[in-house]
Order: structure tokens, then C-alpha cells, then sequence
């Protein structure tokens, strides 16, 4: 599609009241802009899907986000302190019912048809980012900037330090709290005025007056939407994105009260969602339950339309824009370059092969750029702009070569630290998208460049960080290869000549462990072994699931004994990685990856060669409760804190790992358990 057709589109589902299909909203842009074939349909639905700008309706048709929420109503729970400053902070309140366009500041309410004034609140940006999480809680920071110029300007002078005080646009809620003797656990019903608009009606609910199975329904729904939307769209472009699919596929009982306030659902009902990392952001997931780098929905919608030089450097391993292009170009322009070769060699870097057919279509099109942009570039008026998309380019040249050189090679990926592709390519797409708004002849304001040049300093950490990390990972690897063993034709792995590393990972949290074992160890003794690399006692429930194959402790010589089963067995029978589960109460989970053959361990023992974070205690409760008494630990002094001391202990250090102490335990973990119990719990 045109850049015209882009914006028709656009436009046309700003205005859709109804569910329409493709064919409607085709008629709707040619109407702007009639070029384009028979593949205008194609493209729309492929731009609908793979953005997600509309909820599938099946058979070709779509519902609009303003079709879908308008009419809907939900809940605003107002915090104690709300309620004794007289104000409502609007923040995440009305995710996904708002229009996402809009920030939270430019929303309006009404109470019994008057406007609701606006006014500020003053405090630590810390006080104020509970109320944007729902966002993401990386882009807490961002909302609260974006409030207002002031704040804006207090953040972008460190980008490494908050501003020690912010101002924050609030509802002045004073004569309302007082005329209804609003008290803590009642509510608001706030109603959808205007989508497009952004405007808000409230009524307030006394917190007695829903009915407790009416509130179940919602959560019922609530959940069924979230599971739904996780398997659909797995961790989607971002949290908001997640919760109005999941408020879709949940259907109209979640758009309506009554109803629980979305973030006490999330953070404190459910045991069922927690947030997750996914690369440098956050996601919504099942607890416990780490986000898979890919699934079916990775697959689930084609790519958009692209033009013919954007589908030629996505096939070379550089999605972007056109509009990308055009921004190196201009860096070209500023660096004072006339080289095309080494424009294509930034865009396209080493060790990306790029044909000859490929090279040439790739110059003439930066050649013709060029053409087009040179007699109007003004070096004097991209001063400001030119360094800040120098730096930006540079970025992303770099993360477009990092990513193919770790495909170039080989390189076993289960090396890699979690979520490494996606935070390459998180930053990749970060990246393009600066270049894409730094396209431009007249730059933006200053406090906009300020602000560019602060999230550039924040990628480039970001990026350090994980090719530091990727770095230290491939020397293992390297390492690994260096003392691989050779298999002989007619070797038997019985005879335990053979040795694997395995990846021991804690679901849901950071904590894993590097294990050299032998392949012929059978699950017994790899369950004493995970015991004494994460410091546990091995005193509760446990089991092993192979292929969906559950094996226990040994009771009675049964085919599904773990003592039955080994790293061999489980090689023979195609199987890589295999799911730990330990106390089921607390529900541990650990993934563990069968890696490469290497050398024997010279003492013929198994061995934890390494490792990162502190193990969490086994009575911490779970990887949930786990995290957030990291997170208590790690805020400031209070009730949450002192229970976190007193949970995983008061020395505790969640970064904290012990190598030489994790392998003195696995060093005894088979020796201290007599071998008529190698089935059992040491």
C-alpha cells in the first residue's frame, strides 16, 4: 500500500462503528487512493492481521477497536491515598477501553454530565509508576515524561537517573469523593462517551453492591480471554496489545461490569497471569511459565505488504522500512559520503552475502535516493539531527550484524542467554523506528531530540549488555567444541564413556545452572544433582516429563521409574529437553536442555562448570512469590521488605552465584545416597 492508502486505512477504522470486511475497507482507500491491483485486498488484510489494528471476526471480516469497546463500561478502583488527596490518577486506568492513540493526560471524564477538572500532582516518579504499568513497566518512565514538557525536560538531563520529583496531570476528584462519602473498596463504573475522543463517564458503585458470583463471571471470562490470547498471539508488540486481545477473545462479559479494576485483577487476584520478561521488555503470561521465543503465533500472520526494496533486505536478514533506507542515506549525506558500497555495507553489513543482482538493485535505489534528497540537504539545519542518526545508525548496524553472525555458524542456540533473539531484535526494531523519525529535512524540537538521543543511550547499554553476554556464551561454546567427544561407530553409552552438558533452567526466573554429567546417569541421580547445584534438600514431591511421559521415584520397578530412564535413553528416543518439576505445591519447574557431547570430568564425578543467580529457598512459595521478594528486596525499606528478609533470608543476594560452592555439592550429591534408594529422595 501507498503511504495515502496507509493513512485512508487508518482513517477509515477510526470511523468504523460496525464489523466490516476486507472488501469495505478496500472500497474505503480507493476511494483516497485507487492505485493498485488485485493485491490492494491481499495487502489490507495481511496490514490488518500482521499489525493488529483490527480483531479477526473469521471469513474475512474485522471489528474495529472502536466498534468492540464503545458502549463498554469497566472499573476504577481509587487507592486510599486517592482518596485522601482528593484526586484520581488516570495512568493505565483505562487500558485497552481507550483509545490507543491517546496518552493518559489527553483523556477527559465526566461526573452526572459536568467535566471533570484536571489538576497536578506533585511526588517521586517512583510514587507515581504503579499507576502506568499496565503499559509495561520499562515504559512507566516514558508516560510519566510525556505528561508534560517540565517532566519531559527533568528526564531527558540524566537519562540514567530519575528527576527527584515530577508533576503528574490528575483528576480533581475532591467535591465527588466527598458528595458520595467515597471510601476505600468502592468504586467507579466508568463508560465509554467517545473512543475517538477519548471521554469517559463515571458512576460510582458502592463496594458491596456487585454481587460476588457476578464478579466471578468476569474473571471467569477475564482468564479465559488472557489464555486465549496467549496461545493466539503469544507475547504480541506489547502488554496493552495483549490486554485488549484478551478482552476480545474473552468476549462482552469483559468489557462490561460488573467487574474487578484490570490491574487488581492482574496483580493481585490471578494466580494464574503474572508479568514476564521477554527480552529487554514485559510481557503478561502464565505463571511460572517462561515466553517461548517463538510458537504458532509467531507464524500465525504473514508479513505486511512490503515494497520491492523492502521484501529484497528482508530476505537478506534486514527488515525494515523503505523509510530506513531513505534515513541511511541522509547519514550518508551528513557523514559527507559518496560511496554507495559503503552505504550498502552499513545497511547490509558482513557477514550478510549480498548477490550481485541483489547489490546492483540495492545501489541504484540509493543512488536514486540520494538524487532526490541532495539538492535539498542542508548540512547547517541537520546539525542537531545528523549526530543522533549517525549513533542510531551505527546501532543498528551492529545488532543486524550480531544477529547474522550468530546464524552464520551453527552455533548451538541453547548456548545463548534467554531471549537473545528477541532483545536483538527488539532493539533492532527500536532502532529502525528512530531512523524511520529521524527521516526527515527539518528536525523535531529540541526537548524531542533530547529525548531520542536519551532512549539511544539506553539501547546502546542494552546492547552492550547482551553481546557481552552473547560473547561469554559463545566462549563456552567455543570451549565446548575444543573437548567435544567423538562417538565411535560401535560405541556403546552404557559403558558411560560418553558425556553431555546440560542447561538446568529455573522457569520464571533468572537462575540456571551448567551440569557435565555422563549419559549414562539416569534421572534419579540427575534429580540429586539439580538438588545440589540449586543448595535444596530434595525432601519434597517430584518428577520428570519426557515427551509427555511423567517418571517418579522408583516405588515398585513400574516402566515409568525415573531410575529406568537415562541422558542415553532419552538421546535415542529423540528427545532434547526435558521438564524437572519439584514440589508441587509450589510448583518449581525447571527446563532442561540436553547440549553437546564433551570430555569426561578426569575424576569421573559430574560437575557444575556454571551458572548465574542466587537459587531461591524452598519454601519461598514458587517462582511467583520468588519474584516478588526479589522485587521487595530490591525497593525501598518496608512490611514487603522485612517479609522478603525474613522468606529467603536477610544476607540474601538474588545475583549472587557460587560456582566453586555449587560444584562441592554436586560433588557428593551421588555419594551421599545409599544405592538402594537411587530412586527416591536423598
Amino acid at each position: 500500500m501507498t503511504v495515502a492508502q496507509e493513512d485512508a486505512l487508518y482513517d477509515y477504522l477510526d470511523g468504523a462503528t460496525r464489523p466490516f470486511g476486507t472488501a469495505e475497507a478496500v472500497a474505503a482507500i480507493r476511494r483516497v487512493d485507487a492505485e493498485g491491483g488485485r493485491r490492494l485486498a491481499e495487502e489490507v488484510s495481511a496490514f490488518l492481521s500482521s499489525r493488529k489494528l483490527a480483531f479477526p471476526s473469521g471469513a474475512g471480516r474485522w471489528t474495529s477497536r472502536r466498534t468492540f469497546f464503545s458502549g463498554g463500561s469497566f472499573a476504577i478502583s481509587p487507592t486510599r491515598l486517592e482518596i485522601r488527596n482528593g484526586i484520581l490518577i488516570v495512568g493505565h486506568r483505562c487500558v485497552p477501553f481507550a483509545n490507543p492513540i491517546l496518552l493518559p493526560h489527553e483523556l477527559s471524564f465526566s461526573w452526572k454530565g459536568e467535566s471533570i477538572e484536571r489538576t497536578t500532582s506533585e511526588g517521586p516518579p517512583e510514587d507515581f509508576y504503579p499507576f502506568y504499568d499496565l503499559f509495561g513497566e520499562e515504559y512507566a518512565p516514558q508516560y510519566i515524561a510525556r505528561d508534560n514538557e517540565a517532566n519531559e525536560e527533568a528526564f531527558n538531563a540524566d537519562p540514567y537517573e530519575d528527576p527527584p520529583d515530577v508533576s503528574v496531570s490528575t483528576l480533581d476528584m475532591r467535591a465527588i469523593y466527598r458528595e458520595t462519602a467515597f471510601v476505600p473498596g468502592d468504586r467507579f463504573e466508568a463508560r465509554i462517551a467517545d473512543w475517538k475522543g477519548g471521554a469517559f463517564e463515571l458512576i460510582k458503585t458502592d463496594k458491596d453492591a456487585w454481587a460476588a458470583g457476578e464478579l466471578a463471571a468476569w474473571e471467569e471470562a477475564a482468564e479465559a480471554g488472557f489464555m486465549r490470547c496467549f496461545d493466539a498471539l503469544g507475547p504480541g508488540a506489547s502488554t496493552e496489545e495483549q490486554i485488549a486481545f484478551a478482552c476480545w477473545y474473552g468476549g462482552p462479559r469483559t468489557i462490561s461490569v460488573p467487574a474487578f479494576a484490570l490491574e487488581e485483577y492482574l496483580y493481585e487476584r490471578t494466580e494464574r497471569i503474572d508479568t514476564a520478561q521477554y527480552g529487554m521488555e514485559t510481557r503478561f503470561w502464565r505463571t511460572g511459565k517462561e515466553i517461548p521465543d517463538s510458537g504458532e503465533w509467531s507464524a500465525a500472520a504473514g508479513p505486511p505488504d512490503k515494497t520491492e526494496i523492502e521484501s529484497l533486505l528482508a530476505g537478506l536478514g534486514v527488515p525494515v522500512s523503505e523509510y530506513v533506507v531513505e534515513s541511511y542515506v541522509r547519514d550518508a549525506l551528513f557523514r559527507r559520503e559518496t560511496e554507495i558500497h559503503s552505504i550498502i555495507a552499513r545497511l547490509v553489513p558482513p557477514p550478510i552475502e549480498v548477490g550481485q543482482a541483489e547489490r546492483l538493485f540495492v545501489a541504484q535505489y540509493i543512488a536514486e535516493t540520494r538524487e532526490d534528497f541532495g539538492p535539498t540537504y542542508n548540512l547547517f539545519l541537520d546539525k542537531e539531527m545528523g549526530p543522533i542518526r549517525q549513533r542510531v545508525a551505527e546501532l543498528h548496524t551492529a545488532v543486524v550484524a550480531l544477529v547474522a553472525r550468530l546464524n552464520e555458524h551453527g552455533i548451538d542456540h541453547s548456548w545463548l542467554p534467554k531471549h537473545a533473539f528477541v532483545t536483538l531484535s527488539q532493539l533492532q526494531a527500536h532502532s529502525a523506528n528512530l531512523l524511520e523519525d529521524l527521516d526527515y529535512d527539518d528536525p523535531p524540537e529540541e526537548r524531542e531530540l533530547d529525548g531520542m538521543d536519551n532512549a539511544l543511550d539506553g539501547m546502546m547499554d542494552m546492547y552492550e549488555e547482551i553481546r557481552s553476554a552473547i560473547d561469554e556464551a559463545l566462549d563456552g561454546f567455543r570451549r565446548s567444541r575444543l573437548t567435544l567427544v567423538k562417538p565411535q561407530e560401535n560405541a556403546k553409552v552404557e559403558d558411560g564413556a560418553a558425556w553431555r552438558l546440560l542447561q538446568v533452567a529455573l522457569v520464571g526466573t533468572s537462575v540456571w545452572r551448567r551440569l557435565l554429567v555422563g549419559e549414562s546417569m539416569n534421572l534419579a541421580q540427575l534429580h540429586r544433582c539439580i538438588q545440589a547445584a540449586l543448595g535444596w534438600s530434595g525432601s519434597r514431591l517430584h518428577g520428570f516429563v519426557l515427551d509427555g511421559e511423567v517418571y517418579g521415584p522408583d516405588s515398585g520397578g513400574g516402566e515409568l521409574a525415573e531410575r529406568n530412564a537415562t541422558i542415553a535413553s532419552a538421546l535415542a528416543d529423540g528427545i532434547t529437553e526435558i521438564t524437572y518439576d519439584y514440589d508441587f505445591g509450589a510448583e518449581w519447574e525447571a527446563k532442561i536442555s540436553i547440549l553437546s557431547r564433551a570430555d569426561a570430568d578426569p575424576d569421573g564425578r559430574p560437575r557444575c562448570i556454571a551458572g548465574a543467580g542466587a537459587a531461591p529457598t524452598e519454601n519461598s512459595g514458587g517462582p511467583l512469590r520468588f519474584r516478588r521478594f526479589v522485587s521487595a528486596l530490591r525497593g525501598e525499606d518496608g512490611p514487603e521488605k522485612e517479609i522478603a528478609k525474613a522468606e529467603l533470608g536477610a544476607d540474601f543476594d538474588p545475583d549472587a552465584f557460587d560456582l566453586a560452592a555449587a560444584d562441592a555439592e554436586l560433588a557428593g550429591a551421588l555419594r551421599s545416597a545409599p544405592e538402594k534408594n537411587e530412586g527416591g529422595d536423598a
